[in-house]
């Protein structure tokens, strides 16, 4: 019976044995999902999928492959051959499954709710368990029983030689720890204790016993605040963190957005810089013409032929540009580089100038509505307000009242085993006190946290002016854009003209070569100003909405603009 009670004790540490890492790992991830979406639903546009688990198919090979190969892109263009053919929607969605990046945030949310699951369960009962057993012995004079020739009665008798005596001893401990908020600290335990000896003495010693503690503050850290606290700024730090991550994947959609725009961007002034070298090779062959009859002086002929040469140069650093930002792009999106993509030239053709209707005076007021780092600026302002008042609390004397029950097993049980035996008890109950001689700790932590304080009250009209700065900041660069467009086709449309002049003027044998040039360089400068301007004027768009907390984004990354805010 003994030693099934030794093997019930170790019981317990087998089974914890017996949990695989597999099994921690989906453990942690079904707590700290649930806690996440139990939390989802307080932040605007967090997404609902969330998960750190990346699969190992690839959105790009569902995407269409372009067997089209672009002129104006030289042998470089043989590159783009059989390259899948990426649309905005499409990088956005390979962004958020591939970006390393995005993941990295990822994982650090994920983090901060495994943070939370182990501050609540400090506030839960806390079980443990323990378990030893040893096997040794000693040398100890040899004892045997007689009979006294006196008496005639039994008696021990001590020999003087020495004898090994051999035992094997064993104890065991369970045990669990209740913080109870309002109540106290419980903490339970029952340990038992096994003694055999294996040769000489016969004996075998077992015994038990129950315990039970209470403690509970009641004046410094009365109801056990800096747990309490704890626990707490867990659950608002993982709330702060879901904001900032929606935030985040406002910012990396713009961002993309940006990125995507501007190869396209790049790749447009490859076409515009084909073009104008086409033209200017066309330029230069006919002023040769002209020249071999007389009709323009070598000098004339010299400028041209040196456009061309600059022209072609221009050509050659376009397509270099345009390979360069094509493959950071790449590495944006966590794609590898020798992956083949090409992006859709019809996302240019879709853009328009979408000027808002709201006035900065509104759109500020939105901003300081809707912006989420705002509100985790505004709610950590009252973390500092507790704070000051829990290191005020810890100013005061500790006062704590402890209580204490023990019930012992009974120590002549020879048979079984010794179970605690509610007849033999002890308790006591009484005031732990501490007055605090010695404060200057706490009293640093105090003034440090006032101090804190104060900082979190300059930080909320700090983000505010910040926001605010944004706001008029994004109203300038969006009203700027939208101008350098109105003004670049202007541009371009008179620079058609001039060419279109020289040209004709040309084909007279009256134009000048300076004029010509000028014309041409002109047209290429206006048409890339235009694609600059109005890429410019749509991530700028999407800017200002993002800085006024309005840019709604989907689980793929694609954004939806809303355009009938209204200030409070």
């Amino acid at each position: 019976m003994a030693k099934k009670s030794v093997w019930l004790w170790l019981l317990p540490l087998f089974l914890a044995a017996g949990c695989t890492a597999n099994h921690y790992r989906k453990s942690a991830d079904r707590e700290v999902y649930a806690t996440i979406r139990q939390k989802t639903g307080k932040v605007r546009n967090m997404d609902p999928a969330f998960s750190i688990e990346q699969t190992n198919t690839s959105l790009l090979q569902s995407l269409p492959i372009s067997s089209k190969v672009e002129e104006f892109l030289g042998t470089d263009g043989e590159t783009e051959r059989d390259a899948r053919q990426v649309a905005l929607e499409d990088a956005l969605a390979l962004a958020v499954q591939g970006s390393r990046s995005y993941q990295a945030r990822k994982e650090q949310l994920y983090i901060s709710g495994l943070a939370l699951t182990l501050a609540r369960h400090q506030l839960t009962p806390i079980f443990g368990s323990s378990a030893n057993a040893a096997y040794g012995g000693q040398t100890e004079q040899a004892v045997k029983v007689g009979i006294d020739e006196v008496t005639g009665q039994p008696k021990v008798i001590v020999s003087d030689s020495l004898v090994e005596q051999q035992r094997v001893s064993g104890s065991g401990n369970v045990g669990a720890s209740w913080l109870i908020r309002g109540v106290g600290r419980l903490s339970t335990s029952m340990t038992a204790d096994f003694l055999r000896f294996v040769s000489g003495d016969p004996r075998v010693t077992t015994s038990s016993q129950l315990s039970a503690t209470l403690v509970r503050p009641l004046l410094r850290d009365a109801g056990f605040k800096q747990q309490a606290e704890a626990l707490i700024q867990s659950e608002r730090q993982l709330l702060y963190d879901l904001r900032e991550f929606t935030r985040f994947r406002k910012d990396f959609s713009v961002q993309v957005a940006t990125a995507y725009y501007r190869v396209l961007g790049n790749r447009d002034s490859v076409r515009n810089s084909y073009l104008n070298l086409q033209s200017s090779r066309k330029n230069a062959e006919r002023s040769r013409a002209l020249a071999r009859e007389g009709r323009i002086t070598q000098s004339d002929l010299g400028r041209l032929e040196q456009q061309a040469l600059t022209a072609e140069s221009s050509w050659i650093n376009a397509v270099r540009d345009y390979k360069q930002a094509l493959d950071n792009f790449k590495i944006q999106l966590g794609l590898r580089l020798e992956d083949k993509i090409v992006l859709d030239d019809r996302e240019l053709g879709r853009l328009r100038i979408d000027h808002p209707t709201l006035n900065v005076d509104d759109s500020i007021k939105v901003a300081h509505a809707a912006r989420l780092d705002l509100l985790n600026t505004r709610e950590q302002l009252e973390d500092s307000e507790r704070k000051v008042a829990l290191n005020k609390n810890m100013l005061l004397p500790k006062v704590d009242v402890s209580t204490t029950v023990n019930i012992r097993s009974d120590p002549n049980q020879t048979t079984g085993f010794p179970l605690p035996d509610l007849n033999r008890y002890n308790w006591s109950a009484g005031l732990n006190i501490d007055p605090g001689i010695d404060r200057k700790s706490e009293r640093n932590s105090y003034r440090t946290a006032i101090i804190s304080r104060n900082q979190s009250i300059r930080a909320v009209t700090q983000k505010e002016d910040d926001i605010s700065l944004q706001i008029r900041d994004s109203w300038r660069t969006l009203d700027q854009a939208k101008r350098s467009y109105e003004i670049s086709a202007i541009g371009v449309k008179l620079a058609e003209r001039r060419v279109e002049e020289q040209g004709l003027l040309a084909e007279l044998g009256r134009a000048k070569a300076l004029d010509q040039v000028d014309a041409q360089n002109s047209l290429i400068d206006s048409k890339n100003q235009l694609t600059q301007a109005l890429v410019t004027h749509t991530i700028a768009r999407l800017q200002f909405w993002n800085n006024m907390g309005i840019l709604y984004i989907k689980e793929n990354g694609q954004w939806e603009e809303i355009q009938n805010a209204k200030g409070n």
